[in-house]
């Protein structure tokens, strides 16, 4: 008997997944549409038409400085996943490449990323690995599992930036067209910018300040850092969530860097669910890590800002070694037990080379190569973000 219940009580939790109870129909009639190029329209009876129905059209070609509509539908729906696989899965190709999402006709994108970038993992790199919004299986393909609604019009945008022509496209994009909402909606956005030598002692913006009600999601960053650092400790920076009218500081702020995606006391190569590292590159000096607010939603009623202090640490001597071979960097604190120092607060702030300088663990602002996507909901459909940076910018110091 007790057998028995255990049994029903897994066979209840597997039917509700993500939410959805698997056994209820829905309230009102939905209709599932898959576009492809099989059924660009994604039009009732219509898919696999080509070649007598015998994979006619299953990819197509995207030739250097052109765009195509994976899509472009007329009505109201929520699409609910996108999977995505390329010919060219370089570093500069993933770059190059830009996906843009127009919801309800606005002309401005509410996505505007690039293409690597956007499907959860930064540095233009493919690894394998899974996570609630994003995986990608074997590194060979991009899936995204997060759900955009929209009301009158849906465009998904795939632009070509690169001067070299790509072979293949495979896609497809699964959505449920609903005929009305009876509530309000938020509208699914991505932002990713990057600089590529952040400035001492400033915040990296993950996302700019954005009025308006809604929901933020997360984000994954990226991190290429300079070699005067050497291989010391880059990740003591805390993130910052500037919300409803705060000014100068924050309502919401983290301990650090590697606490905020969930590990301690450095940063190893993990994946899971809401918070993962997969790319942990010490000689190269390259970092790809991501935090998903899904278990501890921030919703915000009026505006919204985050970013990233750039701040790493090492201990005393090994920081004047850096500063000795040319490293440009401020101190900020020093960890020496029993007490912790704020240099910032003393006046006159203490010298390095100072006999007085505390001895111990020594907190610094660094300079860095940083990029970061930040995915969020908003009460309308576009118009909120800057531009996409030019690809020279997108595509500065990778290599193939």
């Amino acid at each position: 008997m007790k057998r028995a219940i255990n049994f029903l009580v897994i066979l209840i939790l597997s039917a509700n997944v993500a939410g959805q109870d698997l056994y209820k129909m829905p309230k009102e009639q939905v209709t599932t549409k898959w576009v492809t190029f099989e059924n660009l329209k994604a039009e009732k009876g219509a898919g696999g038409m080509e070649n007598r129905s015998a994979k006619g059209h299953a990819f197509e070609r995207l030739k250097a400085g052109e765009s195509v509509d994976l899509v472009n539908f007329n009505g109201s729906g929520i699409v609910n996943r996108i999977w995505l696989t390329i010919s060219d899965r370089s570093p500069q190709m993933l770059r190059s490449l830009k996906i843009e999402m127009f919801w309800d006709g606005e002309e401005r994108p509410a996505v505007s990323v690039p293409l690597g970038d956007f499907f959860g993992i930064g540095l233009g790199t493919r690894v394998a690995f899974e996570s609630a919004l994003f995986a990608d299986p074997e590194g060979r393909s991009f899936n995204c599992f997060i759900p955009m609604p929209f009301k009158e019009k849906a465009v998904i945008r795939l632009t070509n930036d690169s001067q070299k022509d790509l072979n293949q496209i495979f896609y497809e994009i699964n959505l449920l067209e609903k005929f009305h909402f009876e509530e309000d909606i938020l509208y699914f956005h991505a932002y990713w910018s990057r600089d590529l030598e952040t400035k001492l002692g400033e915040d990296f913006v993950i996302l700019p300040q954005i009025e308006g009600k809604g929901r933020f999601l997360g984000t994954n960053i990226g991190i290429f850092t300079n070699e005067l650092y050497q291989d010391t400790w880059w990740g003591e920076g805390e993130v910052k969530i500037h919300i409803d009218g705060d000014n100068e500081f924050p309502s919401l702020v983290g301990s650090g860097t590697e606490d905020y995606v969930g590990t301690a006391y450095g940063q190893g190569t993990f994946t899971h669910q809401f918070q993962g590292s997969p790319i942990v590159d010490v000689e190269e000096g390259a970092y790809a890590f991501y935090r998903y607010h899904i278990p501890d939603p921030v919703f915000f009623y009026e505006d919204i800002k985050v970013s990233i202090q750039q701040i790493g640490g090492a201990p005393k001597e090994k920081v004047q070694e850096l500063v000795s071979n040319g490293a440009r960097l401020i101190p900020v604190s020093v960890d020496h037990f029993p007490h912790f120092t704020k240099l910032l607060e003393l006046d006159p702030v203490p010298n390095l080379r100072d006999e007085d300088f505390p001895q111990g663990w020594t907190n610094f602002y660094r300079s860095d190569d940083v990029s970061a996507t930040a995915y969020f909901y908003l009460d309308r459909p576009g118009g909120a973000l800057p531009q996409l940076q030019p690809l020279e910018v997108r595509t500065a110091n990778l290599s193939d």
